[in-house]
């Protein structure tokens, strides 16, 4: 679980629900105030509300009576499942990419790349 506990940075990008999620349960593995999350998942308060509510409702995250928060077991589970999903849509996007440049060599190895001999001889 080493990977899962750096935040990733999208370059340039929105984060996903899913990632938003992951970066709230990363931060709360210790105990915390809804103040910490916010700011080491860098959410608006809106965010963190939202988000909280439907954490602790569906049991990834647990808040004590002092008001802070921590990961439950099935939070953890979340975390473990998200970096195997994270780490399967790598390697399929790698292999989509691969496939991709292959179509490319082939076309170029037959010049069948959707130009015809006939169009290149005029």
């Amino acid at each position: 679980m080493s990977t899962i506990l750096k935040f990733k940075k999208n370059k340039g990008c929105n984060r996903q629900s899913l990632d938003i999620v992951r970066d709230m349960l990363i931060v709360a593995l210790i105990r915390v105030r809804k103040t910490r999350i916010m700011y080491q998942a860098n959410l608006s308060y809106v965010q963190v509300k939202k988000y909280l509510h439907e954490l602790l409702e569906n049991g990834l995250l647990k808040c004590d009576g002092d008001s802070c928060y921590l990961t439950t077991k099935k939070g953890l589970e979340f975390l473990k499942m998200y970096e195997d999903y994270v780490a399967r849509c790598k390697v399929i996007k790698d292999q989509v990419n691969k496939s991709a440049k292959d179509r490319i060599l082939l076309e170029r190895m037959c010049s069948c790349g959707g130009s015809s001999g006939a169009q290149k001889a005029r």
